[in-house]
C-alpha cells in the first residue's frame, strides 16, 4: 500500500498534514511557522532567528535542560531552523513518543518565558554565530551577494541578522514577534512515518486550542534588482565568486524545466561546469549551480572558488556554458540523464522521514494542497529541450546579473560581460 497523505484544517485555522509510511518505527514531526527574515525590518533583522533560539531557553514547566532531556532521553532528536520565509521546530522519535514530541513543541511555542537574562545570554551566542559565519567566505558570500543585489529589501537581509541589528533588538520587540508568529492560521504541523493522522489531529486540537488567527497577513513585496559587481576584499588564498541571475518562484509552472536546466549546468560531477572548470582545466575544486526559489521570486546562482589570478578565466568558462545552453539547449543524451538524475534524487529522498515531513509541509505552505511525488517525477521526465531553452533565455539573462567576489584586491578589476 502506498503512503497516504492526509490534511485537516482545525477550527482555528491551524493545518495538520501527515504522511503515514508503513514498516518504519519512527516519526518526524515539524511545527512550521510562516515567518522568517523576509518579514522583518532593517532594525529588527534577525529577530525571527533570535526568537527560534529563545523558544529553547525554558518554559513555565520545563527548563532548557529538561526540553533536551525529555526528547533525547527516549532516543530522539530535537532541533529548529529559520530561513527567509519559515521557521520550523522539529523532532524525530519512535512512534510511541509522538505525543511527547507534540507536547514539548507546543510547550515551547505557547509557554516560553523569555526571561531577560536568557535573552542577553542568547544574544551573545547569536553574535558569535554571526561572526563565525562571516569568517567563512563560502558561507558569507551568499549574504553579501543578496544584500548587494536586493539592497534595502528584506529578502536581501541575512537570516541571522547582523551584529548591529541583533545587539539592538529589545525584549519588547522579541515578544511582539512571538505574538505575531504564533498564530493558528500561520502554522502547519506535519508528520511523516508511523503516524496516525486522527490521533495527531486530536493532540493538536488539544494543545493549540487557545491560538487565534492573525489579524493581518504577512506583508511581502518583490525586490528590485541591482545588477553589478560587488567586491569584498579579504586576504585569502582563494577568490570566491557567486554569479547571481534571475530565478523563479516555488510555484512557477516552469519549475521542473528550471531544475533540469540548473542540474545540467552545475548540479553534480557530470554537469557542464564541473567538467569544464574542474575536470578539463583544473581551475576550481568547488563549482556548482543552484536554484533559490521563494514564494513569488527567486534567483539562480553559480558558485566557484578559484585562485585570484583565475577568476576571469573561470567566469569566461561559466558564460560560455550559459550561452551554449541558451542557444542549443541540451543534447538528447544529456537531457535524458539530467531528467533521471532529478527524478532519482526525488525518489531517493523518500527514504528519509524528515525529508517527507518537510515536503508535505512545504506543499501546504506554498500550494495549499498535496502534490504527489509521482506527479512531480512525471513532470520532470516530461521536460523537453524546447522548455529548457525557453527558461534559459529568461533566467540566464545577464542584463540583471550580479557578481559577488570575496577575496584579495585583484578581484576588483573583474567586470561582467554585456548581455
Amino acid at each position: 500500500m502506498a503512503p497516504e497523505v492526509r490534511s485537516t484544517r482545525l477550527e482555528n485555522g491551524l493545518r495538520v498534514v501527515t504522511e503515514s509510511v508503513r514498516d518504519v518505527p519512527s516519526v518526524s514531526l515539524g511545527v512550521w511557522l510562516e515567518t522568517g527574515s523576509r518579514h522583518e525590518g532593517q532594525s529588527t533583522n534577525g529577530v525571527c532567528h533570535f526568537l527560534e533560539h529563545l523558544f529553547f531557553k525554558g518554559t513555565e514547566k520545563r527548563t532548557p535542560r529538561q526540553i533536551a532531556e525529555e526528547i533525547e532521553g527516549v532516543g530522539g532528536t530535537i532541533d529548529a531552523f529559520t530561513d527567509k520565509e519559515q521557521t520550523c521546530f522539529l523532532t524525530r522519535t519512535l512512534a510511541e513518543h509522538l505525543e511527547l514530541s507534540i507536547d514539548v513543541l507546543a510547550d515551547l511555542l505557547l509557554n516560553s518565558t523569555f526571561l531577560s537574562e536568557d535573552i542577553e545570554l542568547e544574544r551573545e551566542v547569536i553574535i558569535h554565530e554571526i561572526q563565525d559565519a562571516e569568517a567563512i567566505p563560502e558561507d558569507y558570500i551568499y549574504d553579501f551577494y543578496l544584500h548587494s543585489w536586493w539592497p534595502g529589501h528584506p529578502l536581501g537581509l541575512p537570516v541571522a541578522g547582523t551584529v548591529a541589528s541583533v545587539a539592538g533588538i529589545s525584549r519588547d520587540e522579541i515578544l511582539a514577534q512571538a505574538r505575531k508568529a504564533v498564530r493558528s492560521d500561520h502554522i502547519v504541523v506535519s508528520a511523516a512515518g508511523a503516524v496516525d493522522h486522527e490521533q495527531l489531529v486530536d493532540w493538536c486540537r488539544e494543545k493549540f486550542a487557545g491560538l487565534v488567527p492573525a489579524v493581518t497577513e504577512n506583508e511581502t513585496d518583490r525586490p528590485d534588482y541591482n545588477p553589478g559587481v560587488f567586491v569584498c576584499e579579504r586576504e585569502l588564498d582563494q577568490a570566491h565568486l557567486l554569479l547571481g541571475l534571475p530565478g523563479i518562484s516555488v510555484t512557477d509552472p516552469r519549475y521542473a524545466a528550471a531544475e533540469v536546466l540548473v542540474a545540467a549546468l552545475g548540479g553534480g560531477m557530470s554537469s557542464r561546469l564541473f567538467q569544464s572548470v574542474r575536470e578539463e582545466r583544473g581551475k576550481a575544486y568547488s563549482v556548482y549551480a543552484f536554484l533559490s526559489p521563494y514564494r513569488d521570486i527567486g534567483y539562480t546562482g553559480v558558485y566557484a572558488a578559484t585562485g585570484g589570478a583565475d577568476v576571469e578565466e573561470v567566469l569566461d568558462l561559466v558564460f560560455q556554458e550559459l550561452t551554449a545552453i541558451k542557444q542549443q539547449g541540451l543534447d538528447p543524451g544529456e537531457l535524458a540523464r539530467t531528467r533521471e538524475q532529478i527524478a532519482g534524487a526525488c525518489l531517493l529522498s523518500l527514504e528519509s522521514m524528515e525529508s517527507r515531513m518537510g515536503r508535505i509541509a512545504r506543499n501546504q505552505l506554498y500550494f495549499g494542497h498535496e502534490i504527489a511525488v509521482d506527479e512531480v517525477v512525471a513532470e520532470v521526465r516530461a521536460v523537453s529541450n524546447q522548455q529548457v531553452m525557453e527558461i534559459a533565455l529568461d533566467i540566464l539573462s545577464t542584463d540583471r546579473a550580479g557578481l559577488a567576489l570575496v577575496g584579495d584586491a585583484g578581484v576588483g578589476t573583474v567586470s561582467l560581460p554585456l548581455p
